[in-house]
């Protein structure tokens, strides 16, 4: 009881420790013991979430520097990373979708067009977030999504219903949980996936384009979407032929949202042709000078004859604190490399190399989907790719093939509400349980290892 009561003083009380250990046993002038020092903190604040993480993100601007592990320019050049850009593009490019109500639009003509039984709304509302959270983040997905859930239960509330019913959860669980899925098919879907971009562009020069993203975690989302759905199904049992009632209005589409719309499809497809584009026009474009050019337009499309899309008093519900997240999960990342403590983690672990791939695989996806149940996927996925970066390189595996599944994989935890936004939004709403969500996301847990490994190995090999 003491413990869990006062586990925040403990935790920075003895993360300040190790940390004057580790900077003691190293002189204060090793740079592997100062960047393993600050990494601690780090792991240990985020764990515990001693401050809220966002905040944890930023001590490598007080630590590094002094700490002698970064230089102000590379300090600076981790906090504004073309990938933290890229995601800002894509959280303004959510907010019109929001502000316009575009997502109820594309919503309720899902579920119209699959039908008004409980098998058939579950299909519905799980390609709706499924869809939708490939392009805005997977917890505004869930937000949006949650009341227009929460209503279709509510209408089948009477004296009559039955208490056993196991539509309203699995109702509950598809929204998040295909939110979740969603997000791991494209760059900009989930944070992590944007972090392990950055963290290998900054690090190692290798960028992943928007495209090359979707060729894997397209397929393999799409892939787990379908095991979901088939479960969800199948615990659906009899219920499945059951009628609900359906009262998701569909309006006519507005100009505004005509002209939302018609910018995010521009949007995607200069993603999707972004090479083509450079070709042509001989100059060089990243993925996040479409985003925030899309972003600026926004600013300057008007919705009615004296308003624009967005004014920039919207823009102060933009996720301001996962940005400083991805800089500091970068700049922490920079730190361990320049210090040479990845390389030396590495040349200790040379008995990796008598392992066979497969089975390395599995032990990084097994490792990253049950250790985010308990931190967060973002905080996880910053502290471990550069050590599975450098161990891939040690073993003579490309970079990508290991740290792509780690990422992935962080996208996949299911048990816990404390494990992404998703769950925990959707226990918050009082019809899902602890033990409901761990018994069913156990099994889902099980799955997405099995798929990812699957599919990793003999896709990506």
């Amino acid at each position: 009881m003491f413990f869990l009561k006062h586990k925040k003083t403990l935790a920075a009380f003895s993360a300040l420790i190790i940390f004057t250990l580790i900077v003691s046993f190293g002189g204060g002038d090793s740079k592997a013991c100062n960047a393993l020092a600050m990494a601690a903190i780090m792991v240990v604040f985020w764990i515990f979430e001693v401050v809220p993480i966002y905040a944890t993100a930023l001590i490598p601007l007080f630590l590094a520097v002094p700490l002698g592990l970064l230089d102000s320019t590379d300090l600076a050049k981790s906090y504004g990373n073309h990938n933290v850009y890229l995601f800002l593009g894509g959280f303004i490019l959510a907010l019109a979708l929001e502000k316009w109500k575009v997502h109820h639009q594309i919503a309720s003509r899902i579920i119209a067009l699959f039908g008004s039984t409980k098998s058939r709304i579950l299909i519905g509302f799980g390609l709706s977030a499924y869809l939708l959270s490939m392009w805005i983040s997977n917890t505004a997905t869930t937000l949006m999504m949650l009341p227009m859930a929460l209503s279709i239960i509510q209408l089948q509330e009477d004296k009559n219903s039955d208490t056993k019913d196991r539509f309203p959860l699995l109702l509950m669980l598809t929204v998040a949980y295909a939110s979740s899925i969603g997000g791991m098919a494209t760059l900009v879907g989930s944070p992590p996936n944007t972090q392990m971009a950055a963290t290998l562009s900054a690090t190692y020069d290798l960028p992943i384009t928007f495209v090359e993203w979707m060729r894997i975690g397209g397929p393999v989302s799409l892939i787990l979407f379908i095991f979901f759905t088939l479960f969800f199904q199948y615990l659906l049992g009899t219920e499945r032929s059951v009628l609900v009632k359906n009262e998701m209005l569909q309006s006519s589409w507005t100009s505004a949202q005509k002209r939302v719309l018609l910018l995010f499809v521009c949007v995607i497809l200069m993603w999707i042709f972004r090479s083509n584009i450079v070709t042509w026009l001989q100059i060089e474009i990243k993925d996040a000078t479409i985003a925030i050019l899309g972003a600026f337009l926004l600013f300057l499309i008007p919705s009615t004859e004296n308003e624009p899309l967005l004014k920039w008093q919207d823009t102060v519900r933009v996720p301001w604190g996962i940005l400083v997240l991805f800089g500091g999960g970068i700049a922490l990342a920079l730190s361990l490399e320049k210090s040479s403590l990845l390389q030396y983690l590495a040349a200790n672990s040379l008995f990796l190399n008598e392992w066979s791939l497969i089975f390395i695989l599995l032990i990084v996806i097994v490792v990253s989907l049950f250790a985010t149940e308990l931190m967060s996927n973002l905080a996880l996925v910053s502290v471990m790719v550069p050590l599975v970066a450098v161990l891939a390189i040690q073993m003579g595996y490309p970079v990508f093939q290991l740290t792509i599944p780690l990422t992935l994989a962080a996208s996949c935890a299911f048990m816990m509400p404390v494990s992404t936004p998703p769950n925990a939004i959707v226990f918050s709403s009082g019809k899902v349980t602890i033990a409901q969500m761990a018994s069913i996301g156990f099994f889902l847990n099980i799955i997405a290892v099995l798929t990812l490994w699957g599919y990793c190995y003999f896709f990506m090999a």
